[in-house]
């Protein structure tokens, strides 16, 4: 009654169910989920140790921290040829302002006899100042010491009935600062330690001269050589932004000698009508300490209020004073809102600190440098992290070359 088949052991087969997706986790059971590689992965509480801010903090840390250590280092660098690259410098600036001279003597003859009389009025127009210092300085001289001597009499006189000192306090007070001053250093060392010695500056003087004779030359030519330098595909946005930077600057120091020439006028001329010695030399005085912004007006104006103090006294030193603060405050109402405010886009607490960075970086030279480096780096800026087309730096390039005397074009 049975057959072969049923009475034969046989080999059993279990058969799965139809697959109806992953089955939920019985209770009690730790819902983990296989990693790509097929292994589990061992349950951490958490998706990160290290939060997403402080992870985002770190990244930028080191990056700045490098940025500070390459700045920092090339700040080393250039102190080290500090003798080449402030020349250069100057003529930089020199450049951009002696340029539109020598552009319309181009048009009448050859680039090297416009650059090379451009260069020869340069040094007929210093010299000449210099020799007018000079012979109002020599023939002053005799004057001036004895309206110190004068001068200096009165003040203590003043300062004595006015703050109730006597002799004895003031000459205590008068050695105690001659004192400071002698336990400061000797001058000549100190100058000898910042390279301002005399085989220095006329190896700058004559570094800056021999530059600028051609940048006015062949500014163009050295312009494209540098554009050369960097790799064909940066080319584009590197010629673009010399010529954004070189309009930045040349409208800076255009404005600059502006607002230098009014303020050398304002202050020269009252301090001649008030008799002043050294009226012409305290003209030329304001006008070159003019490009340096804020500060330069300040020590320029003390030196005018210092030299009517001593010759003229306490009342005419008044006066004086009110002469320059009024200078300056036309200066920075009305020069400075509608010349270097339409020239260069920079804030005054920008300009503050740009001085004083530069001027603790490079002393004096840093300082008449700050703030036109600061105008072009951010002009060149905005413009690299812009995204204009190849249409829209042609006609930069355009627009920089008719209105700004760009190098490319100049």
């Amino acid at each position: 009654m049975n057959s072969e088949t049923d009475s034969a052991p046989t080999d059993h087969v279990p058969t799965l169910p139809p697959d109806r997706g992953p089955r939920p986790p019985l209770e009690h059971e730790p819902a983990v989920r296989p990693s790509a590689a097929g292994s589990v992965p061992r349950h951490t509480g958490g998706s990160s140790a290290v939060p997403p801010t402080v992870r985002a903090a770190s990244e930028w840390s080191w990056r700045l921290l490098l940025i500070a250590a390459g700045i920092f280092v090339l700040t080393l660098a250039i102190r080290e040829v500090s003798e080449i690259v402030v020349p250069i410098l100057i003529a930089l600036l020199l450049t951009a302002l002696l340029g539109p001279l020598t552009a319309r003597l181009r048009r009448r003859l050859p680039a090297g006899p416009a650059a090379g009389i451009t260069l020869v009025a340069l040094l007929l127009v210093v010299s000449g100042a210099l020799t007018l210092v000079g012979s109002q300085f020599s023939s002053g001289f005799s004057d001036l010491t004895s309206q110190v001597a004068s001068g200096l009499e009165q003040i203590r006189d003043w300062v004595r009935t006015t703050f109730k000192i006597t002799d004895s306090q003031f000459n205590g007070y008068f050695d105690e600062l001659r004192n400071q001053v002698s336990k400061s250093g000797n001058l000549g060392d100190t100058a000898s330690s910042i390279g301002l010695t005399a085989t220095h500056f006329v190896a700058g003087l004559f570094i800056a001269l021999f530059a600028l004779f051609f940048f006015l030359y062949q500014g163009p030519r050295i312009f494209a050589w540098v554009v050369r330098l960097f790799p064909r595909v940066a080319r584009d946005r590197v010629h673009s932004s010399g010529v954004i930077a070189w309009g930045q600057l040349s409208a800076f120091v255009r404005a600059t000698l502006i607002v230098a020439a009014v303020d050398a006028i304002g202050i020269g001329v009252g301090a001649a009508i008030l008799r002043v010695p050294f009226a012409l030399p305290i003209g030329i005085l304001v006008f070159l300490l003019a490009f340096i912004p804020i500060v330069g007006a300040l020590l320029s104006g003390m030196v005018a209020v210092l030299l009517a103090l001593v010759a003229h006294g306490p009342g005419v030193a008044l006066i004086m004073l009110a002469v320059v603060i009024g200078v300056q405050q036309v200066e920075s109402h009305v020069l400075q809102p509608f010349l270097l405010g339409k020239a260069v886009s920079v804030h005054p607490l920008a300009v503050i600190l740009a001085i004083a960075a530069g001027s603790i970086l490079a002393g004096i030279v840093g300082a008449l440098v700050a703030v036109p480096f600061a105008a072009v780096l951010n002009a060149v800026g905005k413009h690299l992290l812009s995204d204009d087309s190849p249409t829209d730096i042609t006609t930069e390039l355009d627009e920089g070359g008719d209105s700004q005397g760009s190098p490319a074009t100049a």
